[in-house]
């Protein structure tokens, strides 16, 4: 490499092969997900030392990319003439998007009914020509009709978080916390779906702990939509209800690795209300700058409830992950944010739009 350039950015699979249970071999599909940038906050931190973790500005717009990368490159070294997967929107939008990156049809079931699943989703997985299926019924029936079908079509990869390979992917957003901030933090507060995200990141804590990367593990807040919060209740949820649509989901998958990887860190799964996750994703928008989905937003719900309850302190160093970017809801977004004005084409009339104080 010539003196003065700097190496690019690889994505996941090459970045950290060594660190991923890969088959020997395995090709890359890689769209350069990963090395998402850590943003330290400025005013929701509220006396802890807070930063986001930024999964949004990955390639489809969301942490899945990283387990997809990984996944889909399994699947193509395994010889799968297929992917399939249930979703509530990210899950179908970063399988689309490899499928057509590793020359792969998709076949991807995702809940039919309105605002089941948002608009920029469901447009993303179109787009990349994958085929969509709208099942009647919820997330949890989607993906035991897609297990079923997988285990009746070996040809079939799988990349639901319950394949392994998901979680290896996603692991890596830990690794970068960790080169990022020098450790680990003390804590780290995630939205939880299907559960299987905050299984990963505690994987990749405690992978690097062991080897010597890091001096501590953190721990664990697991934030639940209150409609859709098992892991906080101890029960399914036959019909999960919340704004947060991508953790709209009532029988976690990966909830017994959830559960571990809380108790082992200490940690504490926690139920917040749709209000208080519109009223951080708006807090998120409006005083920090960061545009992320509504089920992103429950991290920082989830800290302050933390916070609040006494489990987080003053000083502590935190970081929340922020899954998903806001450009995947729309209409969220519109229906939150003030209406727009119609003036005539004037300096004066448009200063009239300005707030009071700045206009006298």
């Amino acid at each position: 490499m010539p003196a003065g350039t700097v190496a690019a950015w690889r994505g996941v699979v090459e970045e950290f092969r060594g660190d991923l249970s890969l088959p020997a071999g395995a090709p890359a599909v890689s769209l350069r997900e990963g090395n998402t940038p850590l943003v330290p906050a400025l005013r929701a931190g509220r006396g802890a030392d807070l930063y986001f973790k930024i999964e949004g500005q990955n390639p489809t717009g969301s942490f899945k990319d990283r387990g997809m990368a990984v996944a889909v490159s399994g699947a193509l070294a395994d010889g799968a003439r297929f992917l399939v997967c249930a979703s509530t929107g990210n899950t179908s939008a970063s399988a689309a998007a490899y499928a057509a990156r590793a020359g792969l049809p998709a076949l991807l079931a995702v809940p039919a009914g309105e605002g089941a699943v948002a608009k920029g989703k469901l447009a993303q997985a179109l787009a990349f020509g994958a085929r969509l299926v709208l099942v009647r019924g919820n997330f949890d029936q989607a993906l035991a009709a897609v297990r079923a079908l997988a285990t009746a079509r070996p040809d079939a990869a799988l990349v639901n978080s319950v394949n392994p390979l998901r979680l290896e992917g996603q692991k890596t957003g830990a690794f970068e916390v960790v080169q990022q901030l020098g450790d680990a933090p003390q804590w780290l507060c995630i939205p939880v779906g299907n559960a299987g995200n905050i299984s990963a990141y505690w994987r990749g804590f405690c992978e690097y702990r062991q080897a010597g990367r890091s001096t501590r593990v953190p721990r664990l807040v697991g934030a639940q939509a209150a409609g859709a919060a098992p892991l906080v209740s101890g029960q399914w949820v036959d019909r999960p209800e919340t704004v947060a649509s991508a953790i709209r989901i009532g029988r976690p998958a990966s909830a017994h690795l959830a559960r571990a990887a809380v108790a082992e860190a200490d940690g504490r799964f926690l139920a917040v209300a749709d209000a208080a996750i519109l009223e951080a994703y708006r807090f998120l928008a409006r005083e920090e700058g960061i545009f992320c989905e509504p089920a992103s937003a429950a991290s920082l719900a989830g800290f302050w409830a933390a916070q609040r309850q006494g489990l987080i302190r003053q000083g502590e160093q935190v970081v929340c992950i922020l899954t998903g970017s806001g450009l995947k809801d729309p209409d969220r977004a519109v229906a939150e944010g003030d209406p727009p004005l119609e003036a005539e084409a004037t300096p004066e009339a448009l200063l009239g739009a300005l707030p009071r104080a700045l206009c006298d």
